[in-house]
């Protein structure tokens, strides 16, 4: 409790009050990091679900560069049964990089928490962990304009199971490809993760992926003051892409940041302020990512 109160109150002027939670009843925050992980985060699972049925979430995702989190959702489940849990696996070198038994028994894992897919992240040889990365570590998802057999073995896995899939830190030709591929193997729920800064996508590859069905995911973990993307510029791409395609985030939980459903409600509060409508949000926050994890018919 002391640990997220400190945060809050050190990124006051970002947040609004708890009134502010009744902008985000019943959103699902698809991008959540928490302890326990393998790099320090604000908050343990536990707690940032009970935070989150403070302020009326209907669910979140929890997100480790490292290792699934199928595991970990169904024990928060467990104690915090009105937030809906739910994860994932990024596949990184941790787990094997594309490694489709990984993507088998995290799917398989008790409960069924497991719904996302995310192609590499800190492995990557875009985004921000890219300076980081060791050329010998580096992940790539194609070669030659085609991707790479074990990236279509793990799509196939993914369409098999009834998957999500995120492009990760793909880039935006990267990402063409990966959405080209998984919509002609029949999956139908694909994020594009946070195309901003150094992920950016050229407007013609956006609206391709917008035409291919793939939600785009804005974060307000990088959105200023925390990250280095303006409110006006995300207001900017949100209208572009149209708020049917668009799903927002919170990237949250690492030390020094808002509390992940504290953010949230402050993001969204930020984004009526702009004249983002009641009606957007409520697509943004609500109805496209829960067609995302399925929970919806």
């Amino acid at each position: 409790m002391k640990r997220y109160l400190i945060t809050l109150l050190a990124m006051a002027p970002f947040l609004e009050p708890l009134a502010a939670a009744a902008q985000i009843e019943g959103a699902i925050d698809l991008h959540v990091h928490s302890a326990p992980d393998s790099v320090p985060r604000a908050l343990t699972a536990i707690e940032t679900a009970q935070i989150a049925r403070r302020y009326g979430l209907r669910a979140v995702v929890y997100k480790s560069h490292f290792v699934e989190t199928a595991s970990l959702a169904y024990l928060v489940s467990q104690v915090v049964p009105e937030v809906g849990a739910y994860g994932g696996i990024a596949l990184n070198r941790s787990v094997g990089g594309f490694n489709v038994e990984a993507v088998k028994r995290m799917a398989a894992m008790t409960g069924g928490h497991g719904r996302i897919v995310w192609m590499p992240t800190v492995d990557a040889a875009q985004g921000p962990f890219a300076a980081t990365v060791e050329a010998a570590n580096i992940l790539p998802v194609s070669a030659n304009g085609e991707l790479l057999p074990e990236v279509i073995a793990v799509l196939e896995t993914i369409a098999s199971l009834d998957l999500a899939l995120a492009t990760g830190h793909s880039s935006s030709q990267d990402s063409l490809l990966l959405v080209r591929a998984a919509r002609g193997l029949g999956i139908d729920r694909i994020v594009i993760t946070h195309p901003l800064g150094d992920l950016s996508l050229p407007e013609p590859i956006q609206r391709e992926l917008i035409e291919l069905g793939a939600l785009l995911e804005f974060p307000f973990g990088m959105i200023a003051p925390i990250g280095a993307t303006s409110l006006d510029e995300l207001v900017t791409r949100i209208r572009a892409a149209g708020a049917e395609h668009v799903v927002l985030s919170t990237d949250l939980g690492q030390p020094g940041n808002p509390v992940p459903a504290a953010g949230f409600a402050g993001g969204v509060q930020r984004l009526l302020d702009a004249g983002v409508t009641q009606r957007e949000i409520d697509l943004m926050i609500r109805r496209n990512p829960a067609r995302l994890l399925n929970l919806d018919p």
